[in-house]
C-alpha cells in the first residue's frame, strides 16, 4: 500500500498513542465515503488490530486499517493541521473529487478534528 505520513501527523499520531494506550498499541484510522469533502474519518487506538484490519508499520508506527480505510487512502497524503480554526487530521488523496460545498475547501483534502477522537479501555 502506497500511504505518505507527513512528520507532523507522526508526531500527533505518536502522541496519540503513548497517551491513550503505550508500547506495543496502534492507530486504528477508518475512513469512509461522505461528507463535504469527500471522506468522513474517525480514529481510536487500539492494543491489537480488529478483525479484517491490515497491519500498516511506518516510522516505527502502527496503523490500523479496515479494508475499506485501505481503498480510500491508497496513494494519499495523511497530515496534521493546527490552525486557529481547527486542529487535526487531514488526508491528501489522488483521487478525491472537489467540494462542491465550500468556496475554500481544496479539491481532495479531508480532516478529522481531534474532537472525534474516540478512547477505548
Amino acid at each position: 500500500m502506497e500511504l505518505t505520513i507527513t512528520p507532523s501527523a507522526e508526531k500527533f499520531i505518536s502522541r496519540m498513542i503513548r497517551f491513550n494506550g503505550g508500547e506495543g498499541f496502534g492507530f486504528r484510522l477508518m475512513v469512509s465515503a461522505g461528507g463535504c469533502s469527500g471522506l468522513a474519518s474517525e480514529f481510536t487506538v487500539e492494543a491489537a488490530p480488529q478483525p479484517g484490519d491490515s497491519v500498516v508499520e511506518t516510522s516505527g508506527l502502527k496503523l490500523f486499517l479496515p479494508a475499506e480505510s485501505r481503498l480510500l487512502l491508497e496513494g494519499a497524503t495523511i497530515d496534521f493541521a493546527d490552525t486557529p480554526l481547527s486542529s487535526g487530521l487531514t488526508f491528501v488523496t489522488p483521487n478525491t473529487p472537489s467540494c462542491a460545498c465550500s468556496s475554500t475547501s481544496s479539491a481532495g483534502v479531508a480532516s478529522v478534528d481531534i474532537a472525534s477522537i474516540g478512547h477505548k479501555h
